[in-house]
Order: structure tokens, then sequence, then C-alpha cells
């Protein structure tokens, strides 16, 4: 999305959730993100490793049914929490997995020769 607040075309409606509440359960997200059950969300899929509770994925049927919902929610208070509602940048994500493996793979060599395992 610009700056100018238009969204690009390629954008996917779907909409990263941070800072939720570990115990939040998914009929309170659809309540969040689907107020009127219009039927505008078409799939939640929340966190449940360790490293990703508190997160949520939000799915919409149409990109401008999701910047509504950015708009309205990044910052509301929910559950006694302030909401971080960002675009899903799937690039971002596949880079980051991709420099981790990299970098266990370096330690994981560092490690054989310091043990001398080859």
């Amino acid at each position: 999305m610009s700056r100018s607040g238009k969204i690009a075309p390629e954008q996917l409606p779907i909409l990263f959730v941070k800072n939720l509440n570990y115990d939040v359960d998914s009929k309170a997200l659809w309540t969040l993100f689907d107020p009127n059950q219009e039927r505008i969300v078409r799939q939640i899929r929340q966190g449940i490793s360790v490293d990703s509770r508190g997160t949520a994925y939000v799915v919409f049927w149409n990109v401008m049914d999701a910047k509504n919902a950015l708009d309205k929610l990044n910052g509301f208070n929910f559950q006694n929490r302030y909401l971080v509602v960002l675009w899903h940048q799937p690039e971002k994500t596949l880079r980051s997995k991709t420099d981790e493996i990299s970098l266990r793979r370096e330690q994981l060599v560092q490690l054989k020769q310091q043990h001398g395992i080859d």
C-alpha cells in the first residue's frame, strides 16, 4: 500500500494481527472482524505454537473489506490489548525463514568444526 492510502493492485486481502490475548477464541475473533455477520471474512488462522501465539491471519473475500478492517482495528483495544494489524507480506515471511535456515546451517558447521565432527 502506498503512502497516499491507495491499495496496490497486487495486494492480497490478508491481514496479520499481533498482540492478541493468548486466551482469545476464534468466535471472539470472528465477531471482532465481522461484527454484523456480513460474511466479509473468509478464514481466520490463529497462531498456536510457542512462537506464533498471540497472532492471527485474517483472510477477507476482497481487499477493500481488509483495508477497512485494518483502518478501524489497528491500535484498537481488544480484551485489554492494543492490536497491531498489518498487511500480510509473504515475501518478508519467506525471506526471514530463509535467513533463519542459513544462520542455523552456519551454526551447525561451526559446532561440527568445534567438536571435530565431519
